[in-house]
């Protein structure tokens, strides 16, 4: 390897470095807690969301008698009564007051691995410590009073199902007193989706008009993780086209509550859904496949709320007629499966990609598709991703190949070239000159060398981003002591991986960046050994950082996902098996021990 392909190796490298130090050494600001609402702001807003009109304003959702703010939510659910969500992935309640589905835990998932770990909670009352639910409803248009309709403390009675179940949906029924009877009937899938289908009655003579919204309303800015390499926030798909925005942004965009209660003066779409995502759960409001309607995202400042709202368009409904409308509602893990089932089975535009794939989608989401096969034969994701790494390597052998064959001829010409370098001295016009006859002469590209490793760059982030956001990774064993490809190796060097009776440093603490495992180790080590395939750069600056470059990336990526670290050392002795052979087969024999053993002579004479 000549001295052109030494420099843009030692810039590749320099280049992950500054990113990882970068991300160290200024991590994204953390977020402000947001100002809770006093006692006076939560009752006039307890509903949270505001609700539309058909004139394009918003009124403000009836307070419910004298409530608690910011109850623990065992008490806030007990402040209502309530039907029961009981299946086999989820299990929750609805409230009748305002019928909210506001109480749902997804049983399959734990908040951590520890051994009686509650199940996540995804949905929580709106007067709990976090609300976050969602409300279907209807605004009146037309001249319709506001009181016609049902609103946020409506008491809703049952009319048909007791516990909602796959198979048991749930009916709930208001009567306005005024001539207009109101069901709403619950249903839910194995999985995650609900139906929500909303029907009314006018047992008067006159027609009435009016709006059926679908609301996703959260209290207060949510816990996120506040990392630029994740979208949380607002995630809706609009005429095919996927928009995202991140609570911190919301409180700048620009409203008008005018453009957004009336569906005739935004911009209508038949396809799409909008929702609210975390890394890796999800609410979503799904129209009908064909039904129009518009999408609204907004934060109140007022009563510190988050909104992400559908709207359909008005409907008439005569004189002794009913109406009927039904929509959709996904609660629950970003299973990219079952994502990917229901945007081909419902025709849910884009729905996978609300998943955040990231700008290299067009290698991540192959990555993950290829990851998932191996796994479907393996069954484990560690032996997973070192078969993607087999595969990645194959895909990429016959670069691999034209690379190290080049490195070797370049190899056989250092004489040559040592030559070369004498002859011309200090006329590098010269030197350069016969260089590149020498060069053509022998049929060598020195850039060749380096493909494979630009190549890596994008995979490597496209991987790591895999990682990094699919459930599918959360909490996935590989053997032994990795229990959580998607965590740092729990291992330490510190306490001499677990032989030694004391705890190593927490995630917290500064000195975990030393607290390295077995994999990271092993990382280090694999990366060292590729290096020694050839001999040290002969620029003393050079062959300091070549010689610290191994044991940085080490350090630097020992608190990464371990699946990640698995990954890499996969790759480095894959690729130092690869081009042992490669070098061999030209008639180069890499001096590995040689090479070794000289790298400790020069830093000992270095000391002496």
């Amino acid at each position: 390897m000549d001295d052109n392909n030494k420099n843009l190796l030692l810039a590749t490298g320099l280049s992950f470095l500054v990113i990882f130090v970068w991300f160290i050494l200024f991590p994204p600001p953390e977020k402000e807690v947001a100002p809770q609402a006093t006692q006076t702001e939560f009752t006039q807003i307890e509903g949270v969301a505001s609700v539309p009109q058909a004139d394009g304003t918003f009124i403000a959702a009836a307070p419910q008698a004298a409530p608690s703010p910011e109850a623990s939510r065992e008490s806030a659910l007990a402040q209502t009564m309530r039907v029961q969500i009981l299946t086999d992935r989820v299990s929750g309640s609805i409230s009748l007051l305002g019928g909210r589905i506001d109480d749902l835990h997804l049983t399959d998932y734990k908040e951590t691995q520890d051994e009686g770990a509650d199940t996540v909670t995804l949905l929580s009352p709106a007067n709990s410590d976090k609300p976050y639910y969602t409300v279907h409803g209807w605004a009146p248009a037309g001249g319709l009073d506001a009181a016609a309709v049902p609103g946020a403390s409506t008491e809703w009675t049952i009319e048909s199902g007791s516990t909602l179940t796959e198979t048991t949906p749930v009916t709930l029924v208001w009567d306005n007193g005024a001539g207009l009877i109101f069901h709403r009937t619950i249903a839910v899938d194995e999985n995650y989706m609900f139906t929500v289908t909303q029907r009314v009655e006018n047992t008067t003579d006159a027609a009435v008009r009016m709006q059926p919204y679908g609301i996703i309303a959260r209290k207060g800015e949510p816990d996120t993780l506040g990392m630029y390499l994740l979208h949380e926030g607002v995630v809706r798909a609009q005429d095919g086209e996927i928009q995202e925005i991140d609570y911190d942004d919301m409180p700048d965009q620009d409203f008008e509550p005018t453009e957004a209660g009336n569906i005739d003066r935004v911009d209508v779409q038949e396809t799409g859904w909008i929702g609210m995502t975390d890394k890796y759960w999800m609410t979503t409001l799904i129209p009908q496949p064909g039904q129009a309607f518009a999408s609204v995202s907004k934060y109140t400042p007022g009563n510190d709320t988050y909104q992400a709202d559908m709207r359909l368009p008005v409907i008439e409904i005569s004189g002794g007629q009913d109406a009927a409308v039904a929509t959709m509602l996904f609660a629950g893990a970003k299973e990219v499966s079952t994502i990917r089932a229901y945007q081909d089975e419902q025709s849910i535009d884009k729905f996978v990609d609300s998943v955040d794939w990231g700008i290299f989608f067009f290698i991540t989401k192959p990555i993950f598709s290829l990851l998932s096969f191996i796994h479907g034969y393996v069954g484990n994701m560690g032996w997973s991703i070192i078969g993607l790494t087999l595969v990645i390597k194959t895909l990429l052998s016959p670069l691999a190949y034209k690379s190290y064959v080049s490195m070797a001829k370049m190899k056989k010409l250092q004489p040559e070239m040592q030559e070369l370098k004498e002859r011309a001295g200090d006329d590098k016009q010269m030197m350069q000159r016969e260089m590149m006859e020498m060069y053509k002469k022998h049929k060598v590209n020195p850039a060749s060398g380096c493909l494979p490793i630009f190549l890596q760059i994008p995979i490597f982030f496209s991987l790591y981003k895999v990682l990094f956001v699919t459930i599918e990774m959360r909490h996935a064993p590989f053997f032994g002591w990795i229990q959580d490809l998607s965590a740092p190796d729990p291992s330490s060097i510190l306490n001499l991986f677990g032989l030694l009776p004391f705890n190593t440093p927490g995630p917290e603490s500064f000195f975990a960046i030393i607290s390295i495992g077995v994999f990271p180790i092993l990382m280090g080590v694999t990366m060292w050994m590729q290096q020694k395939l050839n001999p040290a750069p002969t620029d003393k600056t050079q062959a300091m950082i070549f010689a610290w470059m191994p044991w940085v990336f080490m350090f630097m990526l020992g608190q990464f996902a371990s699946g990640l670290v698995i990954y890499w050392v996969a790759n480095n002795t894959i690729t130092f098996t690869q081009q042992y052979l490669i070098m061999r087969s030209q008639g180069v024999k890499p001096d590995v021990f040689g090479n070794i053993l000289s790298s400790f002579k020069k830093n000992k004479d270095a000391d002496g």
